[in-house]
């Protein structure tokens, strides 16, 4: 499975730029090391994430505490059911005194961009964001706002509440590298919790985390994480698996070729998290569920015998025979 030793790429520094990030994540965030993981390989693969999970389960404090330790503008927005496009993109204003219109940027305009609880906006409001994650940039009135190459959108959700709620457009959910399903935390990981808050020297104070790596760091890293090695047999294994979600008889709209790609992106990103320059069967395993389970929607049978996206997702995956 591993290239050949003169075609190594060194991961020193790499693997010490990340341990020093899970690190700080670790001491405002408690037992959400995979979500953690996963955060991290979409910005190391150039991604957008989708974070659901019910409300205290820390995804807002986990986007925000990544938004901090990277050195970059930061901007969060709450969706509401009275948003309006150009509350988040922007809008021009005639100017009385050059008599002429001026562009006023909207939130969107920034590095890493954080929509707080995505699916409370209409669709002609989350439609906004088509242009802007897929090609980072916006068009007003037929001129183009460039935005930078590292333009990052993390948006969270509840999956449980949905009164006053819209649901996500596909073309929209296609956008995100990945969704992250994020749970309850263990009991021991509770009760670290609960001790980290009887502790009067605890305080999670964003405004006290120090950036550790720099925009133009992370934009090395993402070329490292091209050059991960991928053997051409594990091309194919990702190619079926997403076959799969086309040909099964529970899934009744399949996946794109954009998932295919993202599932390479990731699978390289995660192994270069794992120390490694080469990527195996298992990572893909690991980071398939959470680029494909967005991206497929299941039959009425499906759903009616209870099963779940990412037990599809699984039993598929299963049926394609593994690279040796």
């Amino acid at each position: 499975m591993e290239n050949n030793e003169e075609n190594r790429l060194n991961l020193t520094a790499l693997s010490s730029k990340i341990g020093q990030l899970k690190s700080e994540i670790a001491k405002g965030i408690e037992g959400q090391e995979d979500a953690v993981d996963l955060l991290l390989t979409a910005v190391l693969s150039n991604g957008h994430v989708l974070l659901e999970g019910v409300p205290g389960v820390a995804k807002t404090l986990m986007a925000k505490l990544v938004s901090k330790l990277i050195d970059a503008k930061f901007t969060r927005v709450q969706f509401t059911p009275d948003l309006m496009p150009s509350d988040i993109l922007g809008t021009t204003v005639f100017n009385m005194q050059s008599s002429s219109f001026n562009f006023h940027q909207g939130p969107v305009f920034t590095d890493i961009l954080l929509v707080d609880e995505i699916n409370r906006a209409p669709a002609k409001t989350q439609s906004a964001l088509f242009e802007v994650m897929e090609e980072r940039q916006v068009t007003i009135d037929g001129t183009c706002h460039e935005l930078g190459d590292f333009y990052t959108v993390v948006a969270t959700q509840n999956p449980v509440e949905q009164e006053g709620t819209y649901k996500l457009p596909e073309a929209q959910l296609d956008r995100f590298l990945m969704k992250i399903t994020i749970g309850y935390p263990s009991v021991e990981n509770e009760i670290e919790i609960l001790n980290r808050h009887q502790t009067p020297s605890f305080s999670v104070k964003l405004e006290h985390v120090e950036p550790i790596i720099r925009i133009d760091e992370i934009m090395e890293l993402r070329k490292v994480v091209k050059s991960v090695y991928l053997e051409p047999s594990l091309l194919k294994y990702i190619a079926e698996i997403v076959a799969n979600t086309r040909n099964s008889k529970a899934v009744f709209l399949g996946a794109s070729p954009r998932a295919s790609v993202a599932m390479l992106n990731a699978s390289k990103a995660f192994a270069v998290l794992q120390g490694r320059d080469y990527v195996t069967p298992e990572d893909i395993k690991f980071v398939a569920p959470y680029v494909l389970q967005h991206r497929i929607q299941l039959t009425a049978e499906a759903e009616m015998e209870g099963l779940g996206t990412v037990t599809v997702i699984n039993r598929l995956i299963e049926k394609v025979e593994v690279p040796r």
